[in-house]
């Protein structure tokens, strides 16, 4: 006998907070992480080459030093910082046998996937309005989207991003967690953290879905208005090769835009009889890890700019190193 009594004992228990999370994971097959830990180590380094390939490509070729590439050089800045918050804590958990993190661990990458999440959504609205301003007003497009403007527009979107996730970040850990501390997943998930908690959520919950929802709305709306007009300027092009070659200019951009929103909304609106935890982590993979090794293969591949200023500097490449031999 202690001389504390039961219930004394119960409360205090369900009372601790909790300094660290433990992470479950994708699976506990031993074979199978070893499978998904080569995958998600091979998907991380293509991103980090692809991104970084893609910033230096467009600081060191001229003819890329316009608005559209300065906008695609910050996407890739963002994509690599993006993937960076969630794939090394989770290669490495791969090598641990007890994957923890730290209560404030946790609750910095909550704060950075957040803001940088929005941050793109914002980031790629603001790629669409600069591909408006191109086909709308070619004349004017310089004066238009000027350095200041343009600096200006990637500014906005980070400050809206910094912000939107500190509400969230700051609401979330002000909870009580004195329950279970497993996150039945790979990384701090805010919906994971929330099913945690011992406190009242449904504050929490709102402005999940207002906040989050209004900001999915204002970039989906933002892009959809910005392509109605170039749609319509494109339509009342006479040539054909013309309306395709103008069209051809944001084909890489929308392809972007379709799988980042499309995974977005499929997530948030799907049906509750079709929700599954191991398929929410599936597509979590897809948003957190594979869509921004994406990116650059999407605009090195449908974007001719981009292929013909790679196509240069390889010949640079090898003639420099013919005349060095």
């Amino acid at each position: 006998m202690t001389g504390i009594p039961a219930y004394k004992m119960a409360v205090d228990n369900h009372t601790t907070e909790a300094t660290e999370f433990i992470f479950v994971g994708l699976t506990e097959n031993p074979t199978l992480q070893t499978i998904i830990f080569a995958f998600f180590l091979a998907i991380y380094t293509i991103t980090l080459v692809g991104n970084l390939g893609m910033i230096m490509l467009i600081r060191i070729e001229s003819r890329l030093h316009t608005p559209m590439y300065y906008f695609l050089s910050n996407l890739s800045f963002l994509d690599i910082c993006y993937s960076s918050v969630t794939a090394p804590k989770t290669i490495v958990s791969f090598l641990e046998k007890r994957k923890a993190i730290s209560w404030a661990g946790c609750a910095a990458q909550l704060y950075f996937f957040l803001a940088l999440g929005t941050t793109e959504c914002f980031l790629l609205a603001v790629m669409a309005y600069d591909r408006y301003v191109a086909i709308r007003n070619p004349l004017l497009y310089t004066i238009i989207m000027s350095p200041r403007v343009c600096v200006s527009l990637v500014a906005g979107s980070y400050i809206i991003g910094l912000l939107h996730s500190m509400v969230h970040t700051s609401f979330t850990f002000s909870l009580s967690f004195c329950g279970s501390k497993e996150i039945n997943h790979f990384f701090c998930a805010i919906t994971s953290l929330l099913s945690l908690s011992c406190s009242d959520t449904h504050t929490n919950e709102l402005l999940i879905f207002n906040l989050a929802g209004l900001i999915e709305i204002i970039t989906i709306l933002s892009v959809l208005v910005s392509y109605i007009y170039i749609l319509s300027t494109i339509l009342g092009i006479p040539s054909t090769n013309r309306r395709w070659k103008t069209f051809s200019t944001c084909t890489s951009h929308l392809t972007a835009v379709t799988i980042f929103h499309g995974t977005i909304l499929f997530l948030n609106f799907r049906s509750t009889s079709s929700y599954s935890l191991e398929q929410d982590k599936i597509f979590s993979v897809l948003y957190t890890v594979v869509i921004p090794m994406l990116n650059p293969l999407i605009y090195s591949l449908r974007n001719q700019d981009v292929k013909d200023a790679l196509r240069a500097l390889i010949k640079i490449k090898l003639f420099a190193n013919k005349f060095n031999n």
